[in-house]
This record gives C-alpha cells, sequence and structure tokens, in this order.
C-alpha cells in the first residue's frame, strides 16, 4: 500500500526549493529597504551647480587666510581659530556628512566662549571617516576637510581642503 503524498519526502523537498528562494527574497527586501545608501543624490545635476558657485566661499577664506584647528576628546569637538581675519566672536556653522549614511550627518551653529573657542558637545564620539565642513554664519568664506575620527592629534582645516 502507498503513503498519500503529502507523507513523502520528495514532493516536501521539491515545495521546500523554491519556498526558499521567496523567504530569502522577501528578507533582501526588508533589508534593502531598511538602510539604504545614499551614494547617488536625485538632484545631482542642482548640487553640481551649487558646488561651483560655493568655490567661491573658498576662495575668500584663502584671501582671508583663515586656518581653524579642530580636536577631539570624547565627545566634545573643539574649533580654534588659527590665523586669518575673522570677524571676532562670529558664529559658525559646523556641518557633519557621514559619507555613506546620510541619517548621520548633522548641522551645528556654534558660538565662541570668552578664549575664542568653539565647542560642540555631541552626543556620542564620532568613529570612522567624517567630511567636515565651517562657514562663517554669513556664509562668506568656507572651510572643509575630510578627517578619520578618533582624532590623536589636532587637524588644521584651510581652504584648499576641498
Amino acid at each position: 500500500m502507498t503513503q498519500p503524498w503529502y507523507r513523502q519526502f520528495w514532493p516536501w523537498f521539491l515545495i521546500a526549493l523554491p519556498a526558499t528562494v521567496v523567504v530569502a527574497a522577501i528578507v533582501t527586501a526588508i533589508i534593502a529597504s531598511k538602510d539604504g545608501v545614499n551614494l547617488v543624490a536625485e538632484d545631482y545635476y542642482k548640487q553640481g551647480k551649487e558646488i561651483n558657485q560655493d568655490l567661491s566661499k573658498f576662495d575668500r577664506a584663502e584671501a582671508l587666510h583663515i586656518r581653524i584647528a579642530l580636536q577631539q576628546q570624547d565627545q566634545v569637538l573643539t574649533l580654534k581659530p588659527v590665523s586669518g581675519d575673522m570677524v571676532p566672536n562670529q558664529a559658525l556653522r559646523l556641518s557633519l556628512f557621514h559619507p555613506t549614511l546620510a541619517g548621520r550627518d548633522s548641522e551645528h551653529l556654534l558660538t565662541s566662549d570668552a578664549s575664542g573657542t568653539y565647542r560642540l558637545h555631541l552626543d556620542q564620539p564620532l568613529s570612522g571617516k567624517w567630511h567636515i565642513r565651517v562657514d562663517a554664519f554669513d556664509h562668506e568664506w568656507r572651510l572643509q576637510e575630510t578627517v578619520h575620527f578618533p582624532l590623536a592629534e589636532p587637524v588644521e582645516l584651510d581652504p584648499k581642503g576641498r
């Protein structure tokens, strides 16, 4: 007497193969939709035009001889003007960009203390590669550098760090 088909090994084995592929496809779709990598912007042409306009800000920083030292101590980033014709105690815009995870990007408005030092207290210490951008509050000049955290020694941001 033969057994019914659902009690035999081979039909279930043949059903399991495509079922495994379906489950793997669903898991892959969930992973891909959860944390997409933003390497190419949707408005890349517009951003490219803006970059060309922004180059004048680097030239202005170079004309003013602006240099800023960046230090990291645990969860505190410190910016200290080294040289240049900056407006005393002018507010600065500090932008932190992660190369691949746009969700970790942040922008901060910093004011100086009495000694002219700017400090940013972070929720967690930075690690890995980051793009740092410092702008004048009035957007007159800009400094930019790619930095690998944690910092062992201060990094000097200068106009040629593009």
